[in-house]
């Protein structure tokens, strides 16, 4: 149920509060020793971020799709990294749950991921399985009343800290593709379940990755979800939801870039007057202003019509490619603006310049979502919707 315009509005103003004072004091700690201090990890769960997607019955603020936007709008305004520490509960890591889970695997694991007591992570990337997901190779044998799962698991966000998994992995050898995947909820403490060491990456530090392996892991029938065969359709079913949460964070972040480099160069002399009263530096903050505005009206059509149950698909991709190739931009603009500085770590710009360049990768590449683009304008072209 949607909260009423007061309770939403100091919900959004709360978030605002806790970005300004408690994330960004923090962003340069956080990028040097690549965590989330605990006690900033236990404000969010106060605060109930790690269930704002989940239903009020099991704890969870059970926001709609554009209240859950417009937070992650605000979370967008400091390091993605602490968006990252709640954001797979919100997500991938429990809708598969939410949607598909019965009774008794709601009753067990939402209140918990609801709380952030426990910490969700999805498990569907393999290293030779990215974007083509359906060639995934990890195994799930039937024996007797457990499956045996055995396999790898590539760049598993939040692994490191995870308690449960959402595995696909397949359960028909005999069935190419996607059809032949299932999905298991997989406990972390499960026997043969082997999580890595945090990958160094580009940015994002403080938001870890891992491989997750399976040796042969026994996993109760009862922890598959859904039906044999339904693996990739709980992949697919939280994705366009994923896909607007991605945007609203990209817009974000674009707005604070916009916000720094206007700042910067209202200050920052050369040739006797603000840098910003020079036409090609006034132009790319323009550029980026302008750019952004659009990414927000797009998000916030889209989640309207998600939450008002239309089709979305292909407005969630497009939103999708436009905000992450649109931050990438602005990123890009905020070190020419800063000059020599932005390249330098002591200013923001240059750690958002790195943070940002994962948004084009995950929940499907800018040109995954060229595809589904063109696939359901031309879907739509034979049905004559268009």
């Amino acid at each position: 149920m949607a909260l009423d315009p007061e309770t939403r509005q100091q919900l959004i103003e709360t978030v605002r509060r806790f970005v300004n004072e408690v994330c960004r004091p923090n962003e340069q700690l956080v990028s040097e020793t690549n965590a989330i201090p605990e006690a900033i990890v236990q404000q969010m769960r106060e605060l109930g971020l790690f269930g704002l997607s989940i239903s009020e019955d099991y704890g969870g603020l059970g926001l709609t799709m554009e209240e859950e936007a417009l937070v992650i709008l605000e979370m967008g305004h400091t390091s993605p990294a602490f968006r990252s520490t709640f954001g797979t509960n919100v997500g991938i890591g429990s809708q598969g749950i939410v949607m598909f889970g019965n009774s008794d695997q709601k009753k067990e694991w939402l209140p918990k991921l609801a709380s952030g007591e426990a910490i969700a992570s999805f498990a569907l990337t393999e290293p030779e399985s990215g974007s083509d997901a359906g060639s995934a190779k990890t195994k799930a044998v039937k024996d007797g009343n457990h499956y045996v799962l055995n396999g790898s698991k590539r760049f598993i966000t939040n692994a490191d800290k995870a308690d449960l998994f959402t595995v696909m992995a397949r359960t028909d050898p005999n069935t190419p593709g996607a059809k032949g995947l299932s999905a298991f909820i997989v406990e972390r403490s499960t026997p043969g379940v082997i999580v890595g060491k945090p990958e160094k990456k580009m940015g994002q530090q403080g938001a870890n990755v891992c491989d997750v392996t399976f040796d042969n892991a026994r996993v109760p029938i009862t922890s598959r979800l859904g039906e044999e065969g339904e693996g990739m359709k709980v992949a697919m079913s939280v994705l366009d939801r994923g896909r607007l949460h991605i945007s609203s964070l990209s817009v974000g972040i674009s707005e604070r870039l916009v916000e720094e480099m206007t700042r910067y160069a209202s200050e920052r002399k050369q040739f006797g007057k603000p840098i910003i009263e020079h036409q090609l530096v006034m132009a790319m903050i323009a550029d980026s202003y302008a750019e952004s505005a659009a990414g927000r009206a797009m998000v916030l059509d889209a989640v309207k019509k998600y939450d008002a149950k239309e089709k979305v698909t292909l407005l969630a991709a497009a939103t999708k490619m436009w905000c992450t190739e649109m931050v990438g931009r602005v990123a890009d603009r905020a070190v020419q603006v800063f000059g020599g500085s932005g390249y330098i770590a002591d200013y923001a710009v240059e750690r958002f310049y790195r943070d940002v360049r994962i948004l084009r990768l995950y929940e499907g590449t800018t040109q995954i979502q060229q595809m589904v683009i063109g696939r359901e304008l031309q879907r739509m072209a034979k049905a004559g919707e268009i």
